[in-house]
């Protein structure tokens, strides 16, 4: 949790960069990402020191090299810790033409820390500016993992608050919701295949920090979790930066954060990898059939960018993986052949477990779409027998595009840390929705359709013709819920009321004479 001066230093060096000339919300923080990387080379190489003097042996792995460069100059001024006292100007000249070429060549090595340094640069010419970031930077403490989390967490909220490049970030209580309502495992391999920011990801892993500790004392699991459980994959190589130092921050030393286009790559590689995907893809586009893989086209054959989406999580799950998306209400009722077939696929096929519609202002400010999450798992032989729905009214937050808390922050996201009442439920449905999922198997079953929650069998799915997964089309007066009886019982409602009709006719008739 950071307290209120580490956030005013955070808001500081937010507005000495605006103040400097860097205006753009995302230029900010990966300017900040930047130096963020370099002062954590300079503390693992002190790491690597303090490890070689106490068990007097040399250093095993040096960041910096020894002695001086080919023009004389020491390597140790590519430091943090030394170059963070040079003069302003001083600086400049060493972080913007000794130490960025450094970070580049990293990458070009391929070494972990810099595989994403390949392209870097420094976005200013202001050394006042660079020094006041350094500075300030120092000062903030470091030491602490969930501190530097936290940290950059609230950075990543600033992108979003500012309006600009919001698409980068699902809110913070949605994508925690899914994490708990999918309970990953330290055996995990987790995927998101649009990984922006990797929100996902890092909630992942401070859920099993949370109700897993036991791994990190297994060396298998531990290595698993800095190496093997997390893939984050993403085409915008500012966003991998960034979310490479989200998860490093994290205390996930070494995951697989890269560069693909998910749907325009063929993925026999990492075909069946994965045992759970945590995503909230784009889905406001259209691709080319050209410039879509065509194995997800052998899925389901359409250029709309959420269903090639969907195609690609069962390409990408491993049999028994399981899913937690989110996607555009046009997915549940889209009418299209693909639509149709799609979700027929997801019900027939495989697994469906839920379906959770969020309300429209979720993503406000920056988009009022309406959209739902969808909980699957991959089968290949069927499985679904009721599907649970859940109508989710309130998130905690105003649904307008200033997002303003209704609640104080104990009471806030799907576990809080202080008890709702019942007029606090109504502004904020997450903790029941976490509860009434783990009852759906049970008492859920008995809600009838007019509740917030309630299970549909796959009958009823499949009587519709279509698979509708609408959550309006199954919240009905029970007597009028989409059943194999239905259409007799509706062809006698329409025969009686045609008989009324025509009695009043004829009443009518004799009265005019």
């Amino acid at each position: 949790m950071l307290t209120g001066d580490i956030r005013n230093q955070v808001d500081q060096i937010w507005n000495a960069f605006w103040s400097g000339g860097v205006s753009n919300p995302l230029s900010v923080i990966e300017q900040i990402t930047y130096l963020l990387f370099i002062k954590r080379l300079d503390d693992l190489h002190t790491l690597e020191e303090n490890k070689a003097v106490n068990l007097g042996i040399p250093m095993d792995r040096r960041v910096f090299p020894d002695g001086k460069d080919d023009q004389g100059r020491d390597w140790s001024d590519l430091r943090w810790s030394r170059f963070k006292n040079f003069e302003a100007r001083a600086m400049m000249d060493v972080v913007a033409e000794r130490v960025f070429p450094f970070l580049r060549q990293l990458g070009e090595e391929g070494s972990s820390y810099g595989a994403h340094m390949r392209d870097a640069r420094l976005g200013f010419s202001n050394a006042a500016l660079l020094a006041r970031a350094v500075d300030l930077l120092d000062k903030i403490p470091m030491d602490d993992r969930d501190t530097k989390g936290d940290l950059y967490e609230y950075m990543l909220g600033k992108i979003a608050s500012a309006g600009q490049n919001g698409q980068f970030r699902t809110p913070r209580h949605i994508i925690k919701l899914m994490v708990e309502m999918t309970q990953p495992t330290a055996q995990d391999v987790i995927c998101d295949p649009a990984a922006g920011t990797c929100g996902f990801l890092v909630a992942a892993g401070e859920y099993l920090r949370q109700h897993h500790p036991a791994l990190f004392r297994d060396e298998k699991l531990r290595q698993h979790f800095h190496t093997g459980l997390f893939h984050g994959f993403d085409f915008d190589p500012t966003m991998l930066r960034i979310a490479s130092m989200n998860m490093v921050l994290h205390g996930v030393e070494n995951p697989d954060i890269s560069y693909r286009d998910s749907l325009a790559q063929e993925h026999d590689a990492d075909a069946g990898r994965y045992s759970l995907i945590l995503a909230n893809p784009p889905f406001a586009g259209s691709l080319d059939y050209e410039q879509t893989a065509k194995d997800l086209q052998q899925i389901v054959k359409t250029k709309k960018t959420e269903l090639l989406f969907l195609a690609l999580f069962l390409r990408l799950l491993k049999t028994g993986g399981r899913a937690a998306v989110i996607v555009p209400d046009g997915v549940l009722f889209g009418s299209s052949t693909a639509h149709k077939t799609l979700r027929e696929l997801l019900v027939e096929k495989h697994k469906l477990e839920a379906v959770l519609k969020l309300p429209s202002g979720v993503f406000r400010p920056y988009a009022g779409v309406s959209t739902a999450i969808l909980f699957f798992t991959k089968t290949g032989v069927g499985g679904t027998d009721h599907v649970w729905f859940y109508d989710l009214h309130a998130d905690g937050f105003s649904l307008d595009d200033k997002r303003a808390d209704l609640l104080p922050p104990e009471k806030q996201g799907p576990t809080p840390h202080a008890p709702l009442d019942d007029g606090e439920h109504a502004k904020n449905n997450l903790p029941d929705a976490l509860a009434r999922w783990f009852a759906r198997d049970g008492a859920e079953r008995a809600n009838p359709r007019t509740a917030q929650s309630f299970c549909v069998p796959k009958a009823d799915i499949a009587a519709t013709g279509t698979y509708d997964l609408s959550l309006n089309r199954y919240k009905q007066v029970e007597h009028e819920a989409i059943t194999h009886e239905s259409p007799a019982a509706i062809m006698a409602e329409l025969r009686a009321l045609e008989a009324e009709i025509s009695q009043g006719l004829s009443k009518l008739e004799a009265m005019l004479g």
